[in-house]
């Protein structure tokens, strides 16, 4: 999968994205991601990206030509057009079937992180495919939203993870949360591991593991059982 992040802090992402298993799995080139910075295509000397709003209100709006442009020149290096996901808490809410969708379906996409007080609706009605929310609440720029997506769907990818099995028994991937889990040692602070799990038999430890799943769900979040 490729995906190109659009965004006025390039090195906040890059951060990220050079670290942990994402980094690895960019250095072995089983995924590529390559972020943009929008200041880069604006057509003027101090590299404005913004301007107030029409209509009066505090704060700016990213204008579109800088975004559009940046978009463009996205397409023109990928030889194709992207899906592009604009990181807005108008967008429907991220969860993983969203994840295993975007995974899925597409193999090129593109992220445009906003800033300020939102960008140009023009802009957003020319080039953007869908728009996607982390939660119903708002932080101060698009980055940290597209990277939570990025990582979501990088991670899905044949490849990143060293085994499927790493996020299929994970929560929300089969709508359930995870069960519990332990590690050594057996015993700690006088609270002692599930002895089903100690036993070896793995017909009872997949029932245990399955019904801890269900407990879970219930106790935490019984809206998924509806």
């Amino acid at each position: 999968m490729k995906i190109d992040i659009m965004t006025l802090f390039p090195e906040m992402c890059e951060t990220f994205l050079n670290s942990g298993i994402i980094g690895r799995a960019l250095k072995a080139k089983i995924v590529d991601v390559k972020c943009h910075q929008i200041r880069d295509f604006a057509y003027d000397k101090h590299r404005r990206v913004d301007d107030t709003p029409y209509g009066g209100g505090k704060g700016m709006i990213m204008l579109a030509e800088p975004i559009y442009k940046c978009f463009e020149n996205i397409c023109e290096e990928r030889n194709c057009r992207p899906h592009l996901i604009y990181m807005s808490p108008k967008g429907r809410v991220f969860n993983q079937e969203a994840a295993k969708r975007i995974s899925n379906k597409f193999k090129n996409i593109a992220i445009l992180c906003g800033h300020y007080e939102g960008i140009d609706e023009r802009v957003i009605e020319e080039i953007v495919d869908e728009q996607v929310s982390i939660g119903d609440y708002v932080v101060t720029g698009g980055e940290m939203p597209a990277l939570i997506l990025t990582d979501a769907v990088l991670r899905l990818i044949p490849g990143v993870l060293s085994d499927s099995i790493c996020f299929e028994e994970e929560s929300h991937y089969n709508v359930l949360l995870e069960h519990p889990q332990y590690t050594k040692p057996s015993i700690w602070h006088g609270k002692e591991v599930p002895e089903v799990l100690l036993s070896g038999h793995h017909a009872k430890i997949e029932e245990w593991k399955i019904a801890k799943s269900l407990e879970v769900t219930k106790k935490y979040r019984p809206d998924l059982i509806k």
